[in-house]
């Protein structure tokens, strides 16, 4: 085999490198997306049962504002808070009791 039979070999095998790394840089990135958002809901939610046990329904809206979640759902019941929210396309939920 001479040198000129492998000629242009490489730019084939460059081209499939460079088609899974930006394939695998992409999924990367979405996953990362994924799990800030959850965490972000998450955060969130906590923050939100928190509030709620301690001053109440509106005090809860307010941090969930300053969060960037709304609040689906809001119980309380028996001094105790139940809250679920979303956060982009994420739901999460938290309870919090009010104790003294």
């Amino acid at each position: 085999m001479d040198r000129d039979d492998q000629r242009g070999q490489v730019l084939p095998f460059l081209a499939l490198v460079m088609v899974v790394a930006i394939a695998v840089a992409i999924t990367v990135v979405r996953l990362g997306g994924q799990i800030d958002h959850r965490a972000r809901a998450q955060t969130a939610a906590d923050a939100v049962a928190l509030a709620g046990a301690g001053g109440g329904e509106d005090a809860a809206r307010i941090i969930a504002t300053h969060n960037g979640a709304q609040i689906e759902s809001f119980v309380f019941r028996d001094g105790e808070v139940e809250v679920v929210v979303r956060v982009a396309d994420r739901r999460a939920s938290a309870r919090a009791r009010r104790s003294w």
